[in-house]
């Protein structure tokens, strides 16, 4: 049940209503901890949002300025792509993988290596010579206007893997708070009252058994005295006011001293 008036199916005591106070105590404290735990998130959730929308601005002004400089090249040298697929022998570029501790949920973030020219064991110098005939410097500014698109790829690629865990995370946290905050607390309050109520009821009955019982002690006891007293009565009026005489002693003459 999780209605108003739901409650815990347990036996009205009073250890059972310090397990439920614990219970109770443990709950409000889980709700504040996710409560911060949700707001953190929320927070984080919106600079992403603000950095995604900025990265797809970015994204979109750099692909025009790489589809111009490419337009260029092509115009300056012709169709270089057998070139480029015979130099590309290896990668230019490499993506390292990280996380991320916020408010205990792992965000990936991922960041471009680029490997320089003159290093030994990358592609740093596989476009040297291409467009050395002609247009070589069209070739080297749209080479640098795809790297920039490719790191900014990866930033973007990075911030939109964050925001679709912390809005799954977001929901789920969002999910426990109002369970705690709409069923379990109020469930467990209502138990609290419940046995407080039933407690209250039992003490309430006690307190009347007791009176009653005293009543019937009073009442046995003004029984016995007015029993007695009658007795005290009759044994008055029967003997007189000295009461009953000695029988043994009654008409005994006096004692003769010789």
């Amino acid at each position: 049940m999780s209605g108003s008036g739901a409650r815990e199916n347990v036996f009205p005591t009073r250890m059972n209503l310090q397990v439920i106070k614990t219970r109770v105590k443990g709950a409000q404290t889980g709700h504040s901890l996710l409560k911060k735990k949700a707001d953190a998130l929320t927070k984080r959730f919106r600079t992403i949002t603000a950095k995604i929308a900025d990265a797809k601005m970015k994204m979109g002004r750099i692909m025009q300025l790489a589809a111009f400089s490419l337009a260029e090249v092509t115009y300056a040298t012709g169709d270089i792509s057998y070139l480029v697929q015979e130099a590309a022998t290896q990668a230019t570029f490499q993506v390292a993988a990280k996380s991320e501790n916020v408010s205990g949920v792992m965000l990936p973030a991922f960041d471009v290596v680029r490997k320089k020219p003159g290093d030994g064991s990358s592609g740093g110098n596989d476009f040297t010579l291409t467009g050395l005939g002609r247009g070589g410097q069209q070739v080297q500014k749209s080479r640098e206007t795809y790297a920039k698109a490719v790191e900014t790829l990866v930033e973007l690629a990075s911030l939109q893997t964050a925001f679709v865990i912390l809005d799954e995370v977001i929901r789920m946290t969002n999910r426990r708070v109002n369970a705690l905050e709409h069923v379990v607390i109020p469930r467990l309050e209502n138990t609290i009252k419940y046995i407080n109520s039933e407690l209250d009821e039992m003490d309430r009955e006690e307190f009347f058994r007791l009176k009653k019982v005293q009543a019937s002690k009073k009442k046995k006891q003004a029984t016995a005295d007015a029993e007695l007293k009658m007795n005290d009565a009759v044994n008055d009026g029967e003997y007189g006011e000295g009461g009953p005489g000695d029988l043994l002693n009654e008409g005994k003459d006096e004692d003769v001293i010789f």
